[in-house]
């Protein structure tokens, strides 16, 4: 489990994101008990999607101003959707169908875009509070709905979108932890074998990303993430 979950934190450290989808899935494929599950996700996420910003922020990738409006409804929307305990099936379904048909559309032409235009700041609340509120329930950062929505819409660059996403990943993650609290952390007895592994597949996977990925390589890297986020929610 360790092994896998750090091949998971590089890939997805990579391409900007923290990788609570792939830890859930595997949790899954390991027979982890389901109380363990939302909790060790998120919190696998905040110590990889932290390890991710900090690359990306380095290497001058990082727009605050194009985080801020998506994180001033997100980080609220997630602590509600945390407490809410229901089985979102119908949810994953259509999102996991949206993220294999964004990724088609990433693939078809991934070539770097010379500039982005801003998006408007009340449309950026809309869409940040319903990703908050989605990830809150389900025990993801948000990253994998996120992502794809500044590709496609082009209000960020490639690298850009992996350094906002990170930080939105990271917000959201201690957001939805908090909002389990009251409720009660529960952590399997080996969630310190787990960080630890995700903290190393997070540094090489971040540093790869953020300096040595080409655009193309690193638009193939957020696009398996994808893909493997998408059949996750689907069949998971």
């Amino acid at each position: 489990m360790a092994v896998c979950i750090l091949i998971t934190a590089f890939l997805y450290a990579s391409a900007g994101h923290g990788g609570a989808s792939g830890y859930l899935a595997l949790m899954s494929l390991f027979s982890i008990a389901p109380v363990y599950m939302k909790t060790s996700a998120l919190m696998l996420n905040v110590f990889v999607s932290l390890i991710a910003f900090t690359s990306y922020y380095h290497a001058g990738h990082f727009r605050w101003k194009l985080l801020f409006p998506f994180v001033i409804t997100s980080i609220p929307m997630t602590f509600l959707g945390a407490k809410i305990d229901i089985n979102p099936h119908i949810y994953k379904i259509v999102l996991g169908f949206l993220l294999i048909l964004a990724t088609f559309r990433l693939l078809y032409k991934p070539s770097e875009k010379k500039t982005a235009k801003n998006p408007s700041f009340l449309i950026s609340m809309a869409v940040g509070g319903i990703i908050g509120f989605f990830s809150g329930m389900t025990g993801i950062g948000g990253g994998i709905i996120l992502s794809p929505i500044l590709l496609l819409l082009n209000w960020a660059t490639i690298k850009e979108t992996a350094a906002v996403s990170s930080l939105f990943i990271f917000l959201n993650s201690i957001s939805g932890l908090v909002g389990t609290w009251q409720d009660g952390i529960v952590l399997p007895p080996q969630i310190i074998y787990w960080v630890f592994a995700g903290i190393i597949g997070g540094m090489a996977g971040a540093w790869a990303g953020s300096h040595k990925f080409t655009v193309k390589g690193l638009t193939y890297a957020l696009s398996l993430v994808l893909i493997i986020a998408g059949v996750k929610l689907l069949l998971v």
